[in-house]
């Protein structure tokens, strides 16, 4: 009988970029809106100021991946070009090095160099890649993806304050807006941990708490520091 696994690495690109963007949309925003709320401001100044911290937020997010990424995806260009570059000019050594690398791994010596030179007979390049420097079709970096998903959810989760914030009335703002993010970051820890196949506790417990942590400090620092619009 055939034998399905699942397993979720091949998600690890999109759900962290993902996660991290919707995280933050929800967090700087409710943040924002509280601190705003706590100086006494009026609700069209609360909304402004929510507006341009989603556009902005959104904006970062996507830039700051896609930098970041790149980054990650050059450096994995050069590697793989020095990599063909000796594979090239002495492939005997490399030969070895891979051979070692499946020794260590608990491969007997004979049945190492067997499978090294199969390996590298099918595809050298992508054997010492995925072996000697841990790069593979799965892990490696995709920079537009992870600045389109960051992007795209840090606006989904930013505009989730800033419609509790448009639909409450202003006696009732800071609380709602407070209750219904951390609501919304408890939903987006287990959606995160039910895509990567992680414990659903732990993480809706990590980004609830450092979400309440974030937004107690800002709405803490609006009404020590702020003077009523």
């Amino acid at each position: 009988m055939r034998h399905n696994e699942r397993h979720m690495t091949h998600r690890t690109g999109w759900l962290r970029a993902s996660v991290l963007g919707a995280n933050d949309g929800i967090v700087s925003t409710a943040s924002l809106v509280l601190g705003v709320a706590a100086t006494g401001a009026s609700t069209k100044a609360i909304l402004v100021a929510g507006v341009a911290s989603l556009v902005a937020g959104a904006m970062s997010m996507a830039a700051g991946e896609y930098v970041s990424v790149s980054s990650q995806a050059d450096t994995e260009g050069a590697d793989l070009a020095r990599e063909a570059t000796e594979l090239a000019e002495d492939p005997k050594q490399e030969h070895a090095e891979l051979t070692a690398i499946y020794v260590k791994r608990g491969l007997d010596k004979d049945l190492a160099a067997r499978v090294a030179s199969q390996l590298m007979t099918h595809d050298a390049l992508a054997a010492h890649a995925r072996d000697e420097l841990g790069i593979s079709d799965t892990l490696a970096a995709k920079p537009v993806q992870a600045a389109l998903a960051s992007a795209a959810t840090f606006t989904a989760g930013a505009s989730l304050p800033l419609l509790m914030a448009l639909l409450l009335p202003a006696s009732a703002l800071m609380w709602g807006v407070a209750g219904s993010s951390l609501f919304f970051l408890a939903f987006l820890g287990l959606v995160a941990a039910w895509a990567g196949g992680s414990p659903l506790l732990v993480s809706a417990t990590r980004v609830t708490f450092w979400g309440a942590l974030a937004m107690g400090l800002t709405a803490g620092v609006g009404a020590l520091f702020g003077v009523a619009a």
